[in-house]
Parts: structure tokens; sequence; C-alpha cells
């Protein structure tokens, strides 16, 4: 790439940043015309092939009336994204998915697609190489079973009766993390009455079956060896146990797992307001001869139809929706930006996400925290169980700002002091904060039979603590305070070797950097700190040849070794130049070439395009394209660095 930062320093500073200015000021036109009328903003949240198959595969398990027009946009969607080899992948470009692949198959069949059609031919081939249907995972098998295609043998058995098990029980799903609690147990009622989907046109996918054993070899996993002996070896004696498992129990408990879902259906939000529950809820609910038009099956129904997007000819199902998230960091970005409009938009902003808070409900968080007053926002709409701290500490900070770049006044005063409580009400332990809950650290958890995607807890993790740090600091709380003392050291023990920090909730390392840096940077540290001085190097040493930054999800992988370059992207570029700019490092070449490649990359729109997924799920199971954030990651970046060369200071003065 050409000498940007050369050229920067050979011309007046003026005129490379009245470039800057322009450039930002399209991207924010652009991402002010995308306020809704209310105030928020809230953009598409895409996942893999597998959600748009399962929602499908959740009509005709319920036998619905046809639809045969979205039908065949969900068929154009999945045909689309399809992958070269074959099968399709959990992200853009990567590799074959046996689970996701099994039910995009299965979807197409379903909606009458040829199996001897070119792309079914493919697919299937592929599925048949790696093993067949029956090496998929878990959750994916279930749904084999309830449609006949497997025997519930093959399945992890988790008797319903667990829901009635006392808290102190090793295994008990307040130990869990609260997606798996929300999904789990709708799915223990499934389960244990051998639930059977109508299927009404009959179609089956017996050729994606080996019969033959296949001799593979062992797979790497997440799973120690001795727990995952002692919980096989469990489980298969309650296979055994099942069918003399007393009914008056059985039904006790199913009414159990009944009380729990409904207490938290959560409205047409849906439960935990996140499909996998919400569509386990349905069936649920029709297992148990709940009318299509009874209040609850006919809410949890409801919920799911809010998460399809529909254009004109192609369609998918996401697998919850983001405004409170989407809407907190535009708001962040818009103050960056600064100027009337900007800031204007961004108090209507506030002014919707307030009352999202969540002041009544005690949620499952109080579980561990019986003791601490609700005050957290949740990632969606609603989800009043389910408030997290992520979102609580990003929608602290835009307030807090604002009440002072703004001028607001007392108005979000109580917000503010009832979100930063509850935040600080859940740190755990070791100094850290998980995304739902305190203490969520039962590491053997993840050994049983039926956690073979290694995401059954929710334990503190660098990125969502590096926000609340961010939040304490900005609220004025100071390194000498024991608790944001040991956040601090929870941050610096959880940093690689290389200088980076894993990033649970974003791909990875460079969000895990960026994420890191700009917490450390609030609470009064600078590059002369060795552990921010360490993760600016490793920063500038994998800016790419073209000046951005890119990683790729497969730095989840259990045998990750390093950084492996990765194509460039906006929303990663831009968490990279957040992050340098933190650690001091606005001058540096590197941060030049990256605002460089940003204003190259900047389309008619005034935005910035990106196929590539960003967002964490679940690692090396599930991952996210939030459309948003090549939309205003890239414009908050441009606005801080314009702020910063403009300013006599070179100190971001945020928590974020």
């Amino acid at each position: 790439m050409k000498d940007v930062a050369g050229e920067v320093l050979a011309r007046s500073d003026a005129g490379w940043l009245d470039g800057i200015e322009a450039a930002l000021g399209r991207a924010a036109e652009a991402l002010l015309g995308q306020q809704r009328a209310d105030g928020h903003w809230v953009f598409e949240l895409e996942a893999d092939a597998t959600i748009p198959a399962e929602y499908i595969l959740l009509r005709q398990h319920l036998g619905e009336p046809e639809e045969p027009e979205l039908e065949r946009k969900i068929g154009n969607y999945l045909r689309r994204i399809q992958g070269e080899h074959g099968g399709w992948p959990l992200f853009h470009g990567g590799a074959f998915d046996i689970s996701a692949s099994v039910k995009a198959y299965f979807c197409l069949k379903m909606i009458g697609d040829d199996p001897d059609a070119p792309h079914m031919a493919r697919a299937r081939a592929a599925i048949l190489a790696h093993g067949g249907a029956g090496r998929a995972n878990v959750f994916t098998r279930i749904l084999l079973c309830l449609f006949g295609e497997l025997s519930w043998k093959r399945v992890p058995t988790i008797p319903v009766e667990m829901i009635l098990l006392p808290r102190w029980f090793p295994v008990h799903i307040s130990r869990m993390s609260y997606w798996a609690r929300t999904v789990l147990v709708p799915l223990l009622v499934l389960q244990a009455m051998r639930v059977r989907a109508r299927n009404p046109r009959g179609v089956r996918i017996g050729e994606l079956f080996v019969r033959a054993r296949v001799r593979r070899g062992r797979a790497r996993t997440h799973q120690k060896r001795g727990w995952a002996m002692l919980f096989t070896a469990f489980d298969r004696v309650l296979t055994e146990a099942e069918p003399v498992w007393p009914r008056p129990l059985r039904q006790r408990a199913i009414t159990r797992c009944v009380q729990f879902v409904t207490e938290r259906l959560n409205g047409e939000d849906g439960l935990g307001a996140i499909y996998p529950a919400m569509a386990n809820a349905v069936m649920m609910y029709d297992a148990l001869g709940y009318a299509p038009d009874h209040p609850h099956r006919a809410t949890a129904r409801a919920a799911i139809e809010k998460l399809l997007v529909i254009r004109e000819d192609e369609a998918y199902c996401q697998p919850c929706v983001s405004p409170v998230w989407d809407t907190a960091l535009v708001a962040h970005a818009m103050l960056e930006v600064g100027g009337e409009e900007a800031e204007g938009a961004t108090a209507r902003a506030l002014e919707w996400l307030r009352p999202l808070q969540e002041l009544e409900v005690r949620g499952d968080w109080a579980e561990q925290r019986p003791h601490v007053r609700p005050g957290g926002w949740a990632f969606q709409y609603r989800n009043a169980y389910y408030p997290d701290l992520d979102d609580t500490a990003v929608v602290v900070m835009a307030m807090d700002r604002a009440r002072h770049q703004l001028a607001l006044g007392e108005v979000h005063d109580e917000a503010i002091a009832r979100g930063a409580e509850w935040t600080e009400g859940l740190q755990s332990n070791n100094g850290g904060w998980g995304a739902f809950d305190a203490d969520n650290v039962h590491g053997y958890l993840n050994n049983i039979p039926f956690a073979d995607h290694g995401a059954l807890l929710d334990p503190p993790t660098a990125d969502v603590s590096a926000r609340c740090i961010g939040m304490m600091a900005q609220l004025g709380e100071t390194p000498d305070s024991p608790r944001l003392r040991s956040a601090i050291d929870f941050l610096e023990r959880e940093q690689e070797e290389d200088g980076s920090w894993f990033g649970r909730w974003g791909v990875n390392y460079i969000y895990g950097t960026w994420s890191a840096l700009i917490a450390l940077n609030a609470v009064g540290f600078d590059a002369t700190r060795p552990s921010m001085r360490r993760g600016a190097d490793w920063l500038i040493a994998i800016q790419n040849p073209d000046g951005g930054w890119g990683e790729d999800c497969e730095s989840y992988s259990l045998d990750y070794r390093g950084y492996e370059p990765a194509p460039s992207t906006a929303s990663q570029t831009a968490w990279a130049l957040l992050a340098l700019m933190a650690a001091g490092e606005v001058d540096h070449p590197a941060v030049a070439r990256g605002i460089a490649w940003l204003r190259d990359m900047q389309d008619e729109t005034g935005l910035w395009q990106q196929d590539a997924y960003t967002g964490g799920g679940f690692p090396r199971v599930f991952y996210l394209r939030y459309h948003g954030y090549p939309k205003f990651f890239p414009l908050w970046a441009l606005a801080r660095y314009r702020n910063l060369r403009r300013s006599n200071a070179r100190r971001v003065l945020h928590g974020m």
C-alpha cells in the first residue's frame, strides 16, 4: 500500500482532516437516515443456515398452513449461502458444518427441492463424506428424533425430573447459562414425551445416514477426558432407568417446566428472546395439547414471526434482535460525531432507551445475587428475566456522556445510578463479569454429553469485564477502590502471551483487545503500562498490507496457535483503530493507514459493506453477522480520529 502516513506528513494536516470530516459527514447522514421514528436503531442480525431451516421445519412439526411464497424466499436464501464445499458453513466463507448442512438439506427437501438436483446432490455427498447425519451435534440429532429419523436412544438422556433437583445439586439449571436454561427446560418436556413431528408432507431424509460404521479420527474437543467419562457413565444409567421413572414424579416435573416457561414467556418478545428457546416453548405447548389459539401458545408463536426478515426475493429468520445494543452503540458514535443533528438524534435515542431499563423483575441473575436491585437493560426490546451486563454498561456510559456533553440535566441520573448499581452488584468473585450472571463458572458442566457445543456456561470474560470497568471509571471510580482493582487484575490476567485478549462476543482477539485497551485507558493507564504496550504492539504487528485489519472465525479453533492473516473488514479495522487511539497511538503511521483504508472502502451510500461475520454467539458453534457493525463502528473511529487530531490532548476521555 502507498505510504499514507508519509503523505499525511507531506501535506497540510488541515487538508487531511477535511477529507476525514467529509467522509464522516456522509456516514453520519446515512446513519441518521436509518433512525426509527421513535428514536431507536435496529439492524439485521444474521446467523447461519440453521435458524431459517429450523423455522420451516417447525412449521411442518406443527402442521401449520402452507406458506409457499415464504418457503420460496427462504429456499432462495439457503441456496445462495451454500458453500463451495457442497454443504453449509457457520459463517460467510467458512468450512463445512455437518449440523447446519443436515438442517439446510432437510429444509430444502421439505419445501420441494429435488434430491437429485445438483445442489442437493452436492450437499448429500458432502454430508455422507463427513459421516452422515448421525454425526451431527446433539441439538440436530434431537430434531431428527422429533421427525422420526433417529431413535431417542441416539441422544443423551436428560430426565425432565432434573427441574425438581435442589439448588445445591451439581447438575442444576441455575448453574447453567441463561440461554441453556431457556432452551433446555421446554426441551426436557419434549424429550420426556418422546414427541413426534406431524410432518404432513411425509418428507424423510434417510439418504443422509451412513449405515456402515465409519472409522474417523478422534476429534479435538473442549471436554476433559475424566469428567466426560464420568458423565457418559451417568448418562447410560439414566437411559436404563428412565422407563421405570415414577409417573407422578414425571408429571410433577413437566408441570414445573411449564410454570418456568410460562413465567418467563416475555410476551411477543419470546422466551429468552432467542429463537431456539421460543421454538421449543411452542413445541412444548403443542405437545401438551394447548390449542393454537391458547394465549400462551399463540403468544409464543407470534414471537417467532417477529424474527423474520422478508425481502423481495429472499427471507430468513434471525436468531434474535439487537435494538438496545444497536441503539446504544450508535449513540456513542453520534456523540463522537457531535453537532446539532447528531446530538439531537442521540438525545432521542436515549429517551427511547430509558424506559426499557428493568427496575422491577428480579430475573434469574438474582439466584446468585439476591440482595442486588434490578437495574439492567436487555439486548432485545424486552427480556425482563435476562438483562445483560454488556448492554447495561454501554447504555450507562452513553447516558453519562450525554448528560455532560448535551447538558441534559438530571433526566438520566436515576437510570445511570440504577444501571451502575446492578452492574457492580453482579461482579464475580474473580473480579470479572459474565454477560448475564455472576459466578457462572461450573466448568465441569461442559463435560456432560448434552453439552457437546461447549457453551453451557456464562463465565466472566475479558470483553464484558472491560465494558464494566470502563463504565465504573467513566463514572469516577478510581483504581484504588477494591472492586475496580480486582476487575483490573482480572482483565490483565486474561491477556494472552502475544499481548492480545480473547473476544468472547466479537471476533475475536481484535475485538477483545479493543475492549481491554479502551478500559485500561479509562482507568487512567497509558502506553507505559506493560499490558497496554503489549496490546498495542500486537495490533500494529497484525495490520494487513492494505492498511485494514481482519480476523476469521477460525480463530476460535481449539488448536489456535496465534493470529493468522484474514481479509480486512470495516468493523474490525474500526476496533483496531479505536484500540490504538485509546493506547495513545493516534499519531502512529498504522493509524493513518487504517483511517485511509476506511476512507477508501466507504461506498456511495456513505457507509461500508461487509459480508464477514464478526459477532460471536458461541465459539466454534454459532456466529453472528451484525449488519450494523460496518455502519457505525467505522463512523465512530473516523470521528474519534478527527477529534483527537484536532485536540491539544491525545487522550480518550470516555469509557468506550
